[in-house]
């Protein structure tokens, strides 16, 4: 029989509602046991499981998507009845949003239908760094202006990233230590032997760094992006059998869905997989898609053959580039493709190292960020710079040594001034410039925002075919200024720079 701890009797609405029962230590619990509950507000009812937290706890979590008083029902394999109880379930703090949704087809919105513009970064085993690095890293979100950020669930084993990480997420042991270099990783990748891992037995304490991970985070405003799954790996993780793949998919989706601020990603380049089918990807997105009750933002994300993003379960694309130079410029055939927003979550890395996808300019990062901005969709950072410590952001985590993190706030706030949400295409604009308008039907005719990219034009003609008067504005984008120079309407000509990377914003003149 398990012994209920005490709980909160208050919670914010859409914070994390949590049980703890207390009971005998077995190692077996995490497959002979289970625990369940009903959550049953005015406006909703979920049932949820919970999870074996190791020393004979027992974890079950709700996050509340009301206000309101709240029941719950708990049964469990070590209950003889079922345990009741009630909470009552308050308003959020400001800060909080909810989780992030897909709105109006091509964009996002928190649940609170705030505006939601991504501006991500991937940095894939941060969290299983030293205290001292991962506190870096919490410094440098705070400040850089990311709201998302891809990590590994899994440690990760590939160049620039040989070292063993903090802790494993198995009770065992990894295989001996061996010296491992840029130049012969690559014999390790995949490797299993040696290891000694009970895939039956979670270490619950490399689930519980993650979850502070994923709150501080949260409380930075930053979605976590989840990767499930990836190839790059000398431990076994990315060759485990079915039954292990369940039970670890289902042991994280009980642990981490009630927490607002997760993404789910299945895979990072999912095709690398070979020990995985199709048909084995569509069986782990059906069971993420029932065990986790507030349906998450959900996708898989390629090397070189792109997933079917059609797929009802994924709602919305992750993409890595798949030509050597253009990314963004694709924004708009994946668009009207897929049908769904579009995330470029890997558009080559800012840095100098040896591989062709982390050695872009700043420059190059900050223009294809504000092309996949023009042409409808979001794109993402990372940073691989080459150091005396082979420490890469990319990686590792700590501080940025780069210049395009330091442009992505200035971004933001132009999007943030996008009337309704999200901008798309102006498919009617000339065949020379690339420019934006709102998506929002109603919104049209009231806001154009032009980019002149790596042109460096000294003036362009205009010729708005409505009678509205509009603020003009131009935009240096690697300098970060926004200067207004004047209103105009009908047909004009406006000087510029003639220098690369500028934007021209036109913002209807607000009637009186």
């Amino acid at each position: 029989m398990l012994n209920r701890s005490s709980y909160n009797e208050e919670v914010c609405r859409w914070d994390v509602f949590e049980i703890q029962y207390n009971g005998q230590d077995d190692n077996d619990a995490y497959i002979k046991s289970y625990i369940k509950g009903r959550f049953t507000g005015k406006f909703e009812e979920k049932t949820v499981d919970g999870f074996y937290d190791g020393e004979g706890k027992f974890i079950i979590r709700f996050m509340p998507s009301f206000e309101g008083e709240y029941t719950f029902h708990v049964q469990s394999s070590f209950f003889d009845a079922a345990d009741t109880g009630s909470f009552m379930v308050k308003a959020p703090k400001k800060e909080n949003h909810g989780p992030v949704r897909v709105h109006n087809t091509y964009h996002f919105a928190y649940e609170d239908g705030t505006p939601y513009y991504s501006i991500g970064t991937t940095c894939y085993v941060w969290h299983l760094q030293t205290d001292e690095m991962i506190e870096k890293t919490y410094e440098l979100l705070e400040s850089a202006g990311f709201n998302k950020i891809r990590f590994c669930v899994f440690p990760k084993h590939y160049a620039y990233n040989l070292n063993e990480p903090r802790d494993y997420p198995y009770a065992g042991k990894p295989m001996d230590s061996c010296v491992l270099s840029v130049e012969n990783f690559n014999s390790y990748n995949g490797r299993a032997e040696g290891n000694e891992w009970n895939y039956m037995q979670f270490n619950p304490s490399y689930f519980r760094h993650i979850e502070s991970c994923i709150l501080r985070l949260q409380a930075l405003g930053v979605e976590a992006d989840l990767i499930l799954m990836h190839p790059y790996d000398r431990w076994g993780f990315s060759c485990m059998d079915r039954e292990a793949d369940d039970l670890y998919l289902t042991y994280v989706t009980a642990r981490l869905s009630a927490f607002r601020n997760v993404w789910w990603s299945l895979a990072n380049e999912y095709d690398l997989m070979q020990a995985k089918s199709l048909k084995d990807w569509e069986h782990f997105a059906d069971l993420i898609c029932r065990q986790d009750p507030y349906l998450h933002l959900r996708s898989i994300h390629n090397c070189v053959h792109f997933y079917d993003y059609t797929r009802p379960w994924v709602t919305h694309c992750s993409i890595q580039r798949q030509d050597l130079y253009k990314s963004a410029e694709f924004v708009q055939e994946w668009r009207r493709h897929y049908k769904k927003p579009v995330v470029l979550d890997e558009i080559a890395y800012e840095g100098n190292i040896q591989y062709g996808w982390g050695n872009i300019t700043a420059m190059e990062m900050v223009r294809r960020f504000w092309e996949t901005a023009c042409r409808g969709g979001y794109a993402g950072h990372g940073e691989t710079y080459l150091n005396e410590e082979d420490i890469l952001w990319w990686s590792h985590g700590g501080k940025l040594i780069g210049e395009s993190y330091k442009r992505f706030s200035f971004l933001h706030e132009i999007l943030c001034e996008t009337p309704g949400y999200g901008l798309k295409p102006y498919e009617r604009t000339s065949w020379d410039e690339v420019c934006a308008v709102p998506e929002e039907i109603g919104a049209n005719g009231s806001y154009y925002l032009y980019y002149y990219s790596f042109m460096q034009p000294a003036f362009r003609e205009f010729n708005i075919t409505d009678t509205k008067e509009y603020e003009v504005y131009i935009i240096d984008t690697w300098e970060m200024t926004k200067t207004k120079v004047g209103i105009r309407s009908g047909k004009f000509k406006l000087i510029l720079p003639g220098k690369q990377f500028i934007a021209v914003m036109l913002k209807a003149v607000q009637q009186k």
